[in-house]
């Protein structure tokens, strides 16, 4: 185990990094305009969990494969770029589904089939088909794997020993403090969305904003070098 003072400095480094607008806000925030505040939590949710294999990667030595191989590296960040766009575009397509905020919300969480949205008379992503969606995301990112390789061993003592154990301890703590602060994040876009969607067309137009968002992060992340 790290250290109680490693574990404080890296805590601080992690929410010093977290609370920086990138990737993973960009993508919560699009989640929670286009599904309300239960699907932004859920893609939050979902996105952490993702980063769990990376991390169990890293420790194990398989992350450095991956950070080091162009090709590796660069197939896993277009799959997980192409994602992205699909579920922007997803996202646009079915941006009129529900006529108001809360049924959508409640629609796109009340099950763990595809729900149906009564007036519209169209499907909805269910909980578990958000969380998966997340889950996705997060796995594909090849970035979180670099930062990893890159940062984990900063805070490892190796005289300790157990340093595969100390790297997935330290990987645990990052995606618990990114669980929290995403999830801020998740919760402030969702209640500006139920504020501002107070008609149908206004609730399509902010689907529309945070499909176009992921669609914008798909192609940044597709077409950003292969490392950077």
């Amino acid at each position: 185990m790290p250290a109680f003072e490693t574990l404080v400095a890296f805590v601080v480094a992690s929410v010093i990094l977290i609370v920086i607008p990138g990737p993973s806000v960009l993508f919560v925030v699009g989640r929670s305009l286009s599904l309300g505040r239960p699907g932004g939590l859920l893609s939050v949710l979902g996105n952490e969990l993702g980063a769990l294999p990376l991390v169990a990667a890293v420790a194990l030595g398989v992350g450095t494969v991956v950070a080091e191989s162009i090709v590796v590296f660069t197939v896993i960040k277009l799959l997980g770029a192409a994602y992205l766009v699909y579920l922007g575009v997803q996202a646009i397509r079915h941006r009129r589904d529900g006529a108001h905020p809360d049924e959508a919300e409640n629609a796109a969480v009340g099950g763990a089939g595809t729900g149906v949205d009564a007036r519209a008379g169209r499907r909805t992503p269910s909980r578990w088909a958000i969380l998966r969606q997340g889950f996705v995301v997060g796995v594909t990112n090849p970035k979180t794997i670099v930062f990893f390789v890159a940062a984990l061993p900063q805070f490892v003592d190796v005289r300790a020993g157990q340093v595969p154990l100390q790297m997935m301890v330290l990987g645990l703590v990052f995606t618990l403090v990114a669980l929290v602060f995403d999830s801020i994040w998740a919760l402030l876009a969702g209640a500006a969305r139920s504020w501002l969607a107070s008609s149908p067309r206004r609730l399509a137009a902010i689907r529309a904003t945070g499909g176009g968002m992921m669609i914008g992060l798909g192609g940044t992340l597709a077409l950003s070098g292969s490392k950077a």
